[in-house]
Parts: structure tokens; C-alpha cells; sequence
């Protein structure tokens, strides 16, 4: 492993890669457990997937920019490390599978070489920063909104208030009105604005997807755009603190929300501000870097097949609001791609275009800075590479999660079932390769990776029990869901329940039907005004289960009999409640809170200090199994079962002494007090708990 570590410029990167080299040593050992093991891989991108013994590695591409170089060293990566195949995630990531856990540090180093990051990709962090593939091209976009996006993924990536939250973290910027950064089903969405000649933003807070759906609420109708950092920063204080952290289903923002109401979150969000060490976070895009165009001649060339080129123009060619320049979509089916095309399309966009594509969150490529001439060019060029399927964007482009292929969490396939409907919409339903109005998403289970709730057709990977106790692959469909722009969507009805060789059935139903009785309404108004029981009725025959076949007990894109498999989700992985491993962990965080304090980083040491003081707390919490669900009833019921009780001495309550982390601006002085107050609770109360055992 030490060949990699001296090529790193980085030290904080070196530092990172080396500790999960030997985390993985100390893991192999039996020195490390499973659980807390988890915890730390997670937050380095590395996730374990349906197959034994092997790795999916999430690849973390701040709103889905990446220049040529970069994908030319994922291509190396992949071929190294993996097999070939990059997936691109609706999340504008890119993963690659079935790597060797043991080769992960090396695999990060030779990303970190063109300055490609795994931290914080996974875990309960701040996920990757997701943003419209348009911005900065948008023509109906305010500003470019990728300089705003890249300072938030700047300054929270291994910021240590977001880094052990109680689950995941989600983010997004739309470029304009148009919202296609899905503002409403992030933790925070912030959508471009312009107020009185400012650069602002308005701001959504607390949505989510998964099992229970939920729809954000606006926090600022305006925020100019130095404050979006401040604000980022108190909401996370505020969720690290308060989210639940115990009941996995229940540890999102959006649950906080219900139980506390937005006028509540707002409170607890004025108590942090204090702590918050920036009042402003100016961000300046104008040094944002500037697309570099390739100044080429233009090829002559004959485009043979006008009828297909044409048809390709109409549903792949994005306007652009440079002048003499479009952007060109490529649908990829499912969002997986190889490297042997990948590094054709690396080497074209740097020669012919700006040197760099957008990852989209429909799982596709979008290459900007295309000069209009250059149009034929490109589209013989990507042909050689069959990425010029028309019906980018469009209800052809279904989006789908990677379900059974590889995930723990799959009940059913979503990549067999999307590839037949898309099959059956070219053979049967042309028209539809051109319709932008109808989206399609398909997910493999409830967690809704691809956001099959949002969509105007979904489809959610189930099973089915027949009375004989038999089991078959099944498909909730949803309908009515939409996104109406502004910060405003609609979350699809659970319409019915049909086994999944009934998926392609079910959607001829809907189409014909809203071929029909649509009336040149969109397909989410043709649904609302029809109803829920509307459609309920007619696709009700198909969910009877009396007349399966032997065919209804295979899943999609497989030839055996289909078996129910769930492993352990690693969406949030977890730390384990042992006392010893809680109280090595607060030992971790003060040093960590002394390296911070060395480097003059205070915010940075208060936390890591506030993070050692709770997590000594639930350490003995844990040893008398009370609950430890938040950090705010951790210290509340540390106070009520042993200082109000006297059983520990430490002068003031408990709640005082973690507490002054917001009630103190972030001071030298007050790190410095505040690192010696969390070296003194870890002390006294870890003299405690040997006391405890010494008497057992």
C-alpha cells in the first residue's frame, strides 16, 4: 500500500486514504467491528453490494461535471479495479462494482490524481451536490448556478458537523423556475433567483422521497446567495442535534419537520446562529473557470440516414443561451455505459467541445459548448459509439435504480422490467419517444433510488404471496406524480399491486387510455382529474394472483425462479452502541479537536469537542440501555439519571456544560476551554464506568 502514499500532494487526502488502509487492517484483524467498520467506509465511498465479498464504490461528481481527464482516470479505475462498466447514479455520482475491499485505498489514490473524490459519497453525510446538467447553458436561468454548488460541496466535504448524522443529507440547485434540480424532494433545494439586481435563491427545506414521501417546505421565498453556506451549516447543526439517530426509518430531515413543525425548526435554527462561525460566505463565481472551446475546422461530412438524424435533432439537440452553440443528450439505457466508449466520448468532447460533460439526473450525458456546425460531426462520431438513441429526456428515457442486479436492499429487478417497457414503447408506442410530458422511473424497493414516487408513472419492486405460500416478483404502480416547477411537485398515488410480468401490460393500459381520454391535457392533470379509483378499475384485473404461470415466478433479466433476498441496507450505515467503542470513538474526537485547534480551525475543534462530550455521555446511557435517539435527549437524560441524581459530580449540568458550543462564538479562547471541558467529562465519566464494572 505505501507506493501510492508520497504521490499524493494532499495531505488531507493522503491522511484519509491511509486511515482507511488501516482501518481495513485493523478490520481484518479482528481489532475493529463490523458495525463501526461500516460507519467509516461508508463515508469513504465504499458500499457493499448484493454479491459476497465485493465492493461498490461510489464515485462522488459534484453536480455531475467532469472533464475529460477525469473521466479518462475513472475509465483507468475501472478497468483496474472493476470490470469495465460505469453506472451513473440519479445522483449524478458514478459507481463501479465487484471491487476488492483491500484495493479501495489504492483505487481513491489514483482518483485523487485528478482531483476525483470517494469521501463522503455514502454514509450519514452530506451526499453529493446535485444541480440542473443545464446550468451555466440554461436559457431561462438567472445565473450559472455550478459556482454556488461547488463552494457548498467545498466547504461541507469533511466539515466535521456533517459527518456522523443520524442519516443522510441531500442538497440540490435548479438553474431557473424550472426546477429540474427537484428542490422539493431535498433535505435543502435552492432555486436561482434575482431580486432588485441580487443574486439570491429560494430556498426549500425538508423534503425527501422513500416509503413516506414528503413535500418541502419553503424556508426563504429569497436568500441572497452569501448566506446559503450560514444557512447549511445551522440546518445541519440543527439535525445533528435533534434527528433521530436510533430508528433508521425515521432519522430523516423530513421527520424532524413533522414532529417539530417549520416555525420550531426556525427556532432551534436561531438558537445555532451564534456557533455558526461566518455570518456571510461570499462566493465568488466570477472565478468560477471559464469553458475552454476546442477551435477546430469543421469536418466535411455526409449524413446518409437524414430521416434518423433529424429525428435525433428533435428530441437530443439542448438549446444553449451562448449564441452559435447547443448542447447534445445522450440517452444511456439504465445509466450504464463502458469504459472503451467512455474514453472515445472523453477524447471527442475535449477535441470538438469544451473538454467536459454534465451526468444528469435521468441517468444520462449531457455535452455542452457544442459549436451548431458541429452538429452532423458529433452525431457521426457518436454513432460509431451507439450513443445516439433519440429520446433524450423524453418518456422513452426511463430512469430506474440498479435493484437486484446488485443492491442489498432489491426485491425485485428494475433494470430487466425497464429495459422490456422501454422495448415496448418503441415497438408499440413511437409517438412516445418524442414526449416530454410522460416520465417513467422505476425503483427496486421502497427507498426509492429511482425516485419512482416522483413520477408521473412509477413502478416499485415488491413481492407477492400466493395462498400456497409460493412467491413471485411483484410491481406497486404508482401514478399522478409531477414536478410543476418553483419548488412545487406531487408525490403518485400507490395505485395497485400486480406481479412484475404484468408491468408491460399495465403500462398499454395507462397509455391507451390516456391516448384516448387524455384530451391534450399533461399526463399529471389527465390523472387528477380522473381520479385515483379511475385507474384503480382498470388495472384491477391484473392484480389477480389465482392464474399466475410458472413465467410469473421469474424476474426480469433472469432465468430462475425467483427467491425474496434483502440484505442489510448501508444507505446510513450505523456505529455500534458498545460502551468501550463509544468511548474509544470520544477519545478519537478529541484528538481530532486538538489537531483542528492546531490549525487554527475553532468551529471545527468545538465540534469535534461537542461530538467527544455526547458520545461519552451515550457510552454509559448505553450501559444502562436508555434510549439514544437524539443528541438532545442524550444530554437531557444524562442530567435526569446521573447528575440531577448525583450520581456524577461535575459542578454544572450536564446540558450546561455541552451546550455552550452555541451559546459561545467560535473563538480561540473558547475552543481551547471547551477541548479541556470534553477531556474532563471523558475522564470523569469513563472513571465511572470502571468503577461500575469493578463492583459488578
Amino acid at each position: 500500500m505505501r507506493s501510492f502514499r508520497t504521490e499524493i500532494e494532499n495531505p488531507v487526502v493522503e491522511k484519509d486514504i491511509i486511515e482507511l488502509e488501516r482501518k481495513i487492517r485493523q478490520f481484518k484483524g479482528g481489532e475493529l467491528d463490523e458495525e463501526k467498520f461500516r460507519s467509516l467506509r461508508l463515508a469513504r465511498g465504499v458500499y457493499g453490494q448484493r454479491q459476497q465479498g465485493v465492493q461498490m464504490v461510489r464515485i462522488k461528481l459534484p453536480y455531475g461535471k467532469v472533464t475529460s481527464k477525469q473521466l479518462l482516470r475513472i475509465c483507468d479505475v475501472s478497468d483496474e479495479y472493476s470490470r469495465g462498466r460505469l453506472h451513473i447514479t440519479t445522483r449524478q455520482d458514478i459507481q463501479i462494482h465487484y471491487v476488492d475491499l483491500d484495493r479501495t485505498p489504492e483505487l481513491w489514490a489514483e482518483l485523487e490524481r485528478d482531483d476525483v473524490t470517494l469521501r463522503e459519497a455514502c454514509g450519514n453525510t452530506v451526499r453529493n451536490v446535485t444541480a440542473s446538467e443545464t446550468a451555466g447553458i440554461d436559457v431561462d436561468e438567472p445565473f450559472d448556478v455550478s459556482p454556488y454548488a461547488h463552494a457548498v460541496f467545498q466547504y461541507f466535504l469533511r466539515n466535521p458537523i456533517g459527518q456522523e448524522m443520524g442519516r443522510k443529507f441531500k442538497v440540490s440547485f435548479s438553474s431557473s423556475d424550472a426546477d429540474t434540480g427537484l428542490s422539493y424532494m431535498h433535505d435543502l433545494g435552492f432555486i436561482a433567483k434575482v431580486k432588485n439586481g441580487e443574486r439570491g435563491f429560494k430556498v426549500m427545506l425538508a423534503g425527501g422521497l422513500g416509503s413516506q414521501p414528503r413535500h418541502a417546505d419553503e424556508l426563504y421565498s429569497f436568500l441572497p446567495t452569501d448566506k446559503i453556506v450560514p444557512l447549511m451549516e445551522g440546518v445541519i447543526r440543527v439535525f445533528d442535534r435533534y434527528g433521530e439517530r436510533k430508528s433508521r426509518a425515521k432519522a430523516r430531515m423530513k421527520f424532524l419537520l413533522k414532529d417539530i413543525g417549520l416555525d420550531g425548526f426556525k427556532e432551534l435554527l436561531e438558537q445555532e446562529q451564534l456557533a455558526i462561525p461566518i455570518r456571510s460566505y461570499p462566493i465568488d463565481f466570477e472565478s468560477y473557470p471559464k469553458p475552454v472551446v476546442a477551435n477546430v475546422e469543421v469536418p466535411s461530412l455526409q449524413i446518409e440516414e437524414t430521416e434518423e438524424f433529424e429525428k435525433w435533432k428533435s428530441t437530443n439537440l439542448v438549446p444553449q443561451k451562448q449564441k452559435g452553440f447547443v448542447a447534445i443528450g445522450i440517452k444511456v439505457l439504465l445509466g450504464d455505459f463502458y469504459t472503451d466508449k467512455a474514453r472515445e466520448l472523453a477524447k471527442l468532447v475535449q477535441d470538438y467541445a469544451a473538454g467536459e460533460i454534465r451526468l444528469s439526473l435521468r441517468q444520462n450525458i449531457l455535452i455542452p459548448y457544442v459549436k451548431e456546425e458541429l452538429v452532423p460531426f458529433f452525431y457521426s462520431e457518436l454513432k460509431k459509439l451507439n450513443f445516439v438513441e433519440a429520446g433524450y429526456n423524453k418518456a422513452l428515457d426511463i430512469t430506474a435504480c440498479p435493484g437486484t442486479d446488485t443492491c442489498n436492499l432489491g426485491i425485485s429487478s428494475s433494470t430487466g422490467i425497464a429495459e422490456e417497457l422501454e422495448r415496448v414503447i418503441k415497438a408499440e408506442y413511437p409517438q412516445y419517444i418524442s414526449n416530454p410530458d410522460v416520465v417513467i422511473k422505476i425503483s427496486g424497493c421502497m427507498n426509492a433510488c429511482g425516485q419512482h414516487n416522483m413520477a408521473n408513472i412509477g413502478f416499485q419492486g415488491m413481492s407477492i404471496r400466493t395462498k400456497d405460500k409460493l412467491v413471485a416478483p411483484a410491481l406497486q404502480v404508482l401514478l399522478g406524480g409531477g414536478n410543476f416547477g418553483n419548488g412545487k411537485g406531487r408525490f403518485a398515488d400507490k395505485v395497485v399491486k400486480i406481479p412484475s410480468k404484468r408491468g408491460p401490460q399495465a403500462l398499454r393500459l395507462i397509455l391507451d387510455d390516456f391516448n384516448a381520454n387524455g384530451n391534450g391535457a399533461s399526463f399529471a392533470d389527465y390523472y387528477w382529474e380522473k381520479g385515483e379509483q379511475y385507474f384503480y378499475e382498470f388495472l384491477k384485473p391484473l392484480t389477480d394472483i389465482e392464474n399466475l404461470t410458472q413465467d410469473d415466478f421469474i424476474d426480469w433479466g433472469t432465468e430462475e425462479k425467483y427467491k425474496k433476498e434483502i440484505g442489510i441496507g448501508e444507505c446510513a450505515g450505523v456505529i455500534v452502541d458498545l460502551v468501550a467503542t463509544l468511548f474509544f470513538e470520544s477519545q478519537e474526537k478529541i484528538e481530532k479537536a486538538e489537531e483542528a485547534l492546531a490549525e487554527e480551525k475553532w468551529a471545527a475543534s468545538i465540534y469535534y469537542a461537542y461530538q467527544s462530550i455526547v458520545n461519552s455521555a451515550k457510552a454509559l446511557l448505553t450501559s444502562e440501555k436508555v434510549k439514544v435517539n437524539t443528541h438532545a435527549g442524550i444530554i437531557k437524560d444524562f442530567d435526569k439519571l446521573y447528575v440531577d441524581t448525583g450520581k456524577i459530580d461535575l459542578a454544572i449540568s450536564f446540558e450546561d456544560i455541552a451546550l455552550q458550543l452555541n451559546k459561545n462564538k467560535p473563538t480561540q479562547e473558547f475552543a481551547q476551554s471547551y477541548l479541556e471541558d470534553a477531556k474532563q467529562v471523558l475522564e470523569v465519566l469513563e472513571d465511572f464506568r470502571k468503577l461500575e464494572l469493578a463492583h459488578v
